[in-house]
């Protein structure tokens, strides 16, 4: 809907000064992707429309959580129950040393808002678990996993394919780390790649050592898995899973 008129002298009115106000945001603030073709200014109103839930607001979710609310999307969900510890610091970009001791879902939506005034940003303090997953989750388009558990990994998933939410998945150890995007139109999801359930809740905890830039490259390969399943563009990691080595840069996509 076009927010201008124009008189019989040639004069442009204002006609929406709210509709204005957005579109001078719009084209100031998204300008340098609003220029590229495969997003354009439908894209943008693509993004301002989504809704994102980001589980874990760690490792993976600082990057993820980022760049979704500098990219303009619309509405974002944040849950996790844990709070900012000194050792995070490393790694967990969104925080700072003045937070240790904080909820980390409140403070990551004080740093979003900060970055983004524009957008809303939803905090759930709290963990996802079987009793509260469909109702949160029911709210957004898209999942996408900052976690670091099996567990929540098979709810996120069960859930999405109840309620046909895709699933953007993330995982990393160390060096390394993988995406894939599940669920996608009806397709493959994450028990087609970890099928045993019972199998890999048993399994030991994987060692915790890992460099900090490994989540900030994981978590924007899929925050641009988020933003190419929104705009519409490109070819998305369904039915696939992308795989990095960063102590070599070797990358490979398999075929789920």
């Amino acid at each position: 809907m076009s927010i201008f008129s124009t008189d019989g002298f040639g004069f442009i009115n204002i006609s929406d000064a709210a509709g204005f106000f957005y579109f001078y945001i719009k084209m100031e603030r998204y300008n340098r992707q609003i220029i590229l073709p495969e997003l354009g200014e439908s894209g943008q109103e693509k993004l301002k429309n989504a809704k994102v839930l980001i589980v874990g607001v760690g490792g993976l979710g600082s990057p993820i959580a980022l760049y979704l609310t500098g990219a303009g999307v619309g509405n974002i969900g944040l849950i996790d129950d844990d709070v900012v510890s000194e050792s995070n610091l490393q790694r967990q970009v969104l925080y700072s040393e003045t937070e240790v001791g904080l909820p980390k879902a409140v403070q990551a939506q004080k740093r979003l808002n900060a970055l983004n005034s524009q957008i809303k940003i939803d905090a759930y303090a709290t963990r996802l678990t079987k009793e509260n997953a469909e109702e949160i989750i029911g709210k957004y388009d898209i999942v996408v996993d900052g976690c670091d558990n099996f567990k929540t990994r098979y709810i996120i998933n069960d859930t999405c394919v109840k309620l046909g939410k895709t699933y953007v998945y993330g995982a990393i150890r160390a060096f390394d780390g993988q995406v894939s995007v599940f669920n996608y139109q009806g397709g493959k999801n994450y028990r087609d790649l970890f099928p045993d359930e019972e199998e890999m809740l048993s399994m030991p905890a994987p060692p915790k050592g890992i460099i900090g830039v490994t989540p900030g490259l994981v978590g924007c390969v899929q925050a641009n898995e988020v933003i190419k399943l929104i705009c519409g563009f490109g070819e998305v990691l369904a039915g696939k899973l992308w795989y990095i080595d960063l102590k070599t840069l070797q990358t490979n996509t398999i075929l789920l």
